[in-house]
């Protein structure tokens, strides 16, 4: 005689942790050069690789969907960037820019878990939020196109900080180990808006950078 089998959604609140490495690609920067109606853009504007720290909350509110709040650490990058133009020493001048940038990123995120398959619970998902993102001190450093060894002397301006709005998507599975816990493997993509990036000194600045693209 056949049995009947009770289906039980799995429903119920969860803790998670995060650690991730994370592609940076700043998307440009522009200053002001000279005075505030000369806005131009930067030759070069790379950041550097880093890594992610996180952690959150969320509820499972049944078996196809779930929704957290996560709080993220992005890991202190290097940025390198570089312009032209007139300096003290030259006419034709070529400068090395050097800073670092870190973010804070809190997001409410939404995930559809598209089955089950033995161990493994693939998922995509989306988040909206905003970030934090804060730079540092960026030395400024111009020299002659024609004798790089005759430069201005560095110039430092302070490095700005302020919230933008984020938003994300997510793919991934999740992989049964017991059955309160699970390993996470995932993507995500994260857009983080522009905004203020280092002040004004000596007639230059301020600065802006342009949206920034977080790879996870």
């Amino acid at each position: 005689v056949e049995q009947p089998v009770e289906v039980v959604e799995a429903s119920g609140w969860y803790l998670r942790g995060d650690v991730g490495y994370a592609w940076n690609d700043l998307r440009g920067a522009h200053y002001f050069q000279g005075s505030n109606s000369n806005l131009v853009d930067f030759d070069r504007a790379d950041v550097d690789d880093s890594y992610v720290l996180g952690g959150g909350v969320g509820y499972q509110i049944n078996s196809y969907l779930r929704a957290d709040v996560t709080l993220d650490y992005l890991g202190e990058s290097d940025f390198n960037g570089s312009t032209s133009g007139g300096c003290g020493v030259a006419v034709n001048c070529v400068s090395n820019d050097v800073a670092s940038m870190s973010a804070w990123s809190l997001l409410a995120n939404a995930y559809v878990d598209l089955g089950t398959y033995g161990a493994f619970t693939p998922y995509v998902g989306a988040g909206i939020g905003g970030t934090r993102v804060k730079w540092g001190t960026l030395r400024n450093t111009s020299c002659d196109v024609t004798d790089p060894g005759n430069c201005d002397p560095t110039i430092e301006h302070k490095g700005e900080s302020d919230w933008r709005f984020t938003y994300a998507l997510m793919a991934g599975t999740a992989v049964d180990l017991t059955c309160n816990l699970k390993a996470d493997v995932g993507y995500r993509f994260r857009h983080i808006n522009g905004g203020n990036m280092f002040g004004y000194n000596l007639n230059s600045g301020p600065a802006y950078d342009k949206d920034i693209y977080v790879h996870e």
